[in-house]
């Protein structure tokens, strides 16, 4: 990829558009989490991920690299998303034991600097699946509100 300009959204959803594929994805990876449980690596999750949602016939780029500018400084590969789903909605997935707070921050960082207003985070490393998942707003004017929000 060249710059984050390559991969920002080409088209912009409606706030109900994205709610409705963050919903989509959230209901996937519950269905994985549910019928394999924790325990499997990270790119497992991710494949099965990115097949579900393929099928269900959505746009998914895996581990997608974004070069960063900053300060007149380019670094490439500054970070890889794991799943943009239709160009809009950012998927990092971690399998582990518990999530860490940098995690979050990780991705509200990929969000700014995508200039994407949501993303969630999902660990499939948990025993129950919503004890893993976390919803990242980069200030998102969605119905929960706005500014930068997690839950």
């Amino acid at each position: 990829m060249g710059s984050h300009e390559d991969t920002k959204i080409t088209k912009k959803l409606r706030v109900e558009e994205l709610e409705a594929l963050a919903r989509k994805v959230i209901d996937f990876g519950f269905q994985i989490h549910f019928q394999l449980g924790p325990g499997l690596l990270e790119n497992a999750y991710e494949a099965l991920l990115e097949s579900a949602l393929v099928q269900a016939g959505h746009l998914v780029r895996r581990q997608v690299p974004i070069q960063m500018r900053f300060n007149g400084i380019v670094v490439d590969n500054a970070f890889k998303i794991d799943l943009l789903v239709d160009d809009a909605l950012v998927v990092e997935l971690k399998s582990m034991e518990r999530l860490a707070a940098v995690h979050s921050k990780q991705v509200l960082t990929y969000l700014r600097l995508m200039e994407l207003p949501l993303g969630i985070l999902m660990n499939f490393g948990q025993p129950l699946f919503k004890d893993g998942l976390k919803r990242i707003a980069n200030d998102y004017h969605g119905p929960f509100g706005q500014g930068e929000t997690s839950s």
